[in-house]
């Protein structure tokens, strides 16, 4: 089988092979500099363009582009779609308008994570799932079978690409107009670029002013890529990979690596909000949800912080937490420096009693034990004051 290698770090080589999928903005990721390529959903993505911070205040002061084809696509359709996506998750979405977003978890029969898309309903009995990194395609189309509902489960043709930053209003005006800019928080409109058919969302993954461009034509990725490019360059656009720190400020969570299937919504913080206990329609994992509820949980993913200089790496596996005895109660599963608040900041599992802010930690990390400490969430901005701005 034949590889092509794309580029090198330290003695590791990363080679682009045809048995994961590349967006339609691959080419141009390579063509603006991207070094660094990370596989999410099967899909390649961008690691980094620049140094992360450099990018990071970017992001803060400017705006930027993402290529976040990784943020595979179910499609839900049919007769009885709406009652079908409403048994994938414990949220109501009879409060759900057409055309409006929602943050959701799809859960197991035992409560367990499967995946916490962004919902986006764009008809009566039209929903897609944008999805972290699992198979819910194939989870669906499993619960489909059994379901005796008339529904469609697909992976459509559709490329979401992020314009985020306190600019990407500006861009985004000068592509579509008012419209798309006068789009609410966590809302969603069609739209066309001459002729490039796609959904513009106001959401993204940094807690900052943003959009989110679902290209529903793959062939043309290239060419939107390009005009966003175009229309951003009197605001200082530049691509980069999606940002570590600025999500980790924001208490936004990673799939897999913050959180899996064998964790419950109640098990992190945040995302209880997510479960409707008195949502009147069934649903997958009801029952066991309610039990953990009322039961109450022994353990909860938190915030860290973790004093001293910059942290010079990002985890590539969890860090043990150790309790009094040297046991291991805990893992910190990211950490990473943070440019604005001048500290290490990160999640943390911990036993319930443990999960208090100000709790005092020890933590093994690769260079020896270092302190840290429990903090709430998010670290910045509570209200979401600057997205919804």
């Amino acid at each position: 089988m034949t590889q092509t290698p794309v580029t090198e770090q330290t003695s590791t080589t990363l080679y682009f092979g045809p048995w994961y999928r590349k967006s339609p903005y691959f080419e141009a990721t390579l063509r603006y500099g991207c070094k660094a390529y990370d596989v999410y959903n099967h899909t390649y993505l961008p690691g980094y363009y620049d140094d992360p911070i450099t990018e990071y205040w970017h992001l803060l002061n400017h705006v930027t582009i993402w290529d976040v084809g990784v943020e595979r696509q179910v499609e839900i359709t049919g007769p009885d779609a709406f009652a079908f996506t409403n048994l994938l998750t414990p949220r109501d979405l009879s409060k759900c308008d057409i055309w409006q977003c929602r943050y959701v978890v799809i859960t197991a029969e035992d409560g367990g994570i499967v995946n916490d898309p962004v919902l986006l309903r764009l008809g009566e009995n039209h929903f897609w799932l944008s999805l972290a990194d699992s198979d819910v395609l194939l989870w669906a189309k499993g619960v489909a079978v059994n379901a005796g509902m008339d529904v469609t489960v697909r992976e459509p043709d559709v490329w979401p690409m992020q314009v985020q930053g306190p600019r990407s209003k500006d861009v985004m005006q000068t592509l579509f107009g008012d419209r798309v800019t006068g789009l609410r928080y966590y809302y969603c409109t069609e739209a066309s670029l001459e002729g490039i058919p796609v959904v513009v969302s106001r959401t993204g993954w940094t807690g900052e002013v943003g959009f989110e461009v679902y290209l529903r034509d793959g062939s043309r990725g290239d060419e939107l890529w390009e005009r966003v490019m175009e229309a951003g360059k009197q605001y200082d656009i530049r691509p980069i990979a999606p940002c570590e720190a600025r999500r980790i400020e924001a208490g936004i969570f990673n799939y897999r690596s913050d959180m899996t299937l064998e964790n419950n919504p109640f098990e992190v913080m945040g995302l209880e909000r997510l479960v409707d206990l008195d949502k009147e329609a069934d649903y997958i994992g009801k029952e066991a949800l309610r039990r953990i509820h009322g039961e109450g949980v022994r353990r909860k993913l938190v915030g860290i912080e973790i004093p001293g200089d910059p942290l010079p790496w990002e985890l590539s596996e969890p860090w043990p937490v150790l309790g009094e005895d040297d046991s291991v109660i805990g893992r910190v599963t990211d950490a990473i420096f943070s440019p604005r608040l001048e500290r290490n900041i990160g999640y943390v599992w911990v036993p319930i009693d443990w999960a208090v802010p100000g709790t005092d930690l020890r933590v093994r990390a690769p260079g020896g034990e270092i302190p840290g400490r429990t903090a709430s969430l998010p670290f910045l901005d509570p209200a979401k004051r600057v997205p919804v701005s």
